[in-house]
Formats: C-alpha cells, sequence, structure tokens
C-alpha cells in the first residue's frame, strides 16, 4: 500500500525510462557479449553465464570476479571474489541513499524492483529526471528494466560467438557509455561548490589506483566523495 505522499509510479514514467535508455542500448550490447565471451573462456556455461547477469545485473562487478574466477573453487579466491564485488559496488550504498528520500512511502515490493534493477546508468537518467522537476519513480525503473533483458541477451550471444566481440574499441562502441554519462551530468551542473564531492572522488581514485594495486580506488573514491558531500553540507548550513 503506497503512502498518500509517495512519488507515482505510472506507465508512462516506465516507458519514459525506457525511452532514455536507448542511446545506451549499442554499449551494454557490446559490454555484455564481452562479458559472455569472457565467461565462456572460464568455463562458465551458457546457462551459468546467463544466469549471472540475470540475477547479479551488475557489469563491472562481474567481468572483474572473472579475473578470480577458479575451479576448483579455495577459501582465498572466494574471499577474493567477495572483496573484489564489494569493493566495486560499494558505490551503491551512497547511489541508494540519494534516491531514499525520492523513494520513501514506496511499497517494499515496488522498491525491491527497482532497486534490483537499479545501476548507474538508470540511478543518472532518474537523478536527471528528479532535478528537471519530475517525481514519477517509472523513469528510475524503466531506465533500468529497459537495459535489464538486452544485458542477459548480449551476454548469451555474447558466450555462443567466443571471441567475436571483445574488441569494442574497434568500432569506438566503448566510448558511448562515458560520452553518455557526460552529456547526461552537464545539465546537472549547479556550480563549483556542488560539484567538490564529485571532483574530490575522482582525484582521488585516480591517486589511488596510480599508488594502490588492486580495486581500492574505487572505495578511495567512494569515500572520499562521502566525506567532501558532507564537510560541503555542513559548511552550507553554517
Amino acid at each position: 500500500m503506497s503512502h498518500p505522499s509517495a512519488a507515482p509510479f505510472t506507465r508512462a514514467g516506465i516507458l519514459a525510462g525506457v525511452r532514455l535508455s536507448l542511446p545506451l542500448w549499442p554499449s551494454i550490447a557490446v559490454f555484455g557479449a564481452a562479458f559472455g565471451a569472457a565467461a565462456a573462456q572460464r568455463g562458465l556455461s551458457l546457462w551459468e553465464a546467463a544466469g549471472a547477469s540475470a540475477l547479479i545485473y551488475a557489469g563491472s562487478a562481474q567481468m572483474v570476479t572473472l579475473e578470480v574466477w577458479g575451479r576448483p573453487w579455495s577459501v582465498s579466491a572466494l574471499l577474493a571474489a567477495m572483496t573484489v564485488t564489494a569493493l566495486i559496488n560499494a558505490r551503491m550504498i551512497l547511489m541508494g541513499a540519494t534516491i531514499q528520500p525520492w523513494m520513501r512511502g514506496s511499497p517494499l515490493w515496488r522498491t525491491a524492483l527497482t532497486l534490483f534493477v537499479l545501476v548507474d546508468a538508470s540511478w543518472l537518467i532518474g537523478v536527471r529526471h528528479r532535478s528537471e522537476g519530475g517525481r514519477d519513480l517509472g523513469v528510475l525503473f524503466g531506465a533500468g528494466i529497459g537495459l535489464w533483458p538486452l544485458w542477459v541477451a548480449a551476454t548469451a550471444a555474447g558466450h555462443l560467438a567466443g571471441a567475436l566481440v571483445t574488441q569494442p574499441r574497434a568500432y569506438a562502441l566503448d566510448m558511448i557509455l562515458p560520452v553518455f554519462f557526460a552529456a547526461m551530468l552537464a545539465p546537472l551542473w549547479r556550480g563549483v561548490r556542488p560539484a567538490l564531492p564529485w571532483l574530490a572522488s575522482g582525484a582521488v581514485a585516480l591517486v589511488v589506483q596510480h599508488l594502490v594495486p588492486g580495486y581500492a580506488f574505487i572505495a578511495a573514491g567512494a569515500a572520499a566523495g562521502l566525506v567532501t558531500g558532507l564537510l560541503v553540507d555542513d559548511g552550507a548550513a553554517r
């Protein structure tokens, strides 16, 4: 049962979210196919690879976990996979926190479905929609669910195709995602002060990536952005 003050969740909003995700489809298709091909090379079956994409739905975490994938599994390999996944997905904590006020009052089932399909792209589409005065949570859900079946299908196709789709740079398709993010972020610019957490996060991540091997730069960047955001908000309140 929705709370009277809960944000709307409409069919029109879902369709709008799907439409806004369309520019990402070529990049997601290539990325998913690359994961499928890499999974096949690691010895995963078609159903294991497609199942991972359907149930986990976390492209970067899935791809990186393949680097520590092994059979038979050892305790150290399992701990490494868990640590890598936790580091990469730590950003989801901050993303979830930013949309929590928007989702307040929504039924549990709706919240669970929306968070299940929450990825970086859908989060950014939703945040931009809300910054422009929109309230329809269907946009956030639609952007995520619009990419989910494509991700699964591309994984299966990549697994079947083997190594044929592991070079997206040859077609410049690897540039679609960063260009899309840059285009979506530009209208969100509200001056230097609100951008400080993003700048601090990026700077710290780059430094840590250069100095520390592995994926600690993801957690370091997220922590730097969180601390900077708290300091900026505290300063504004004063």
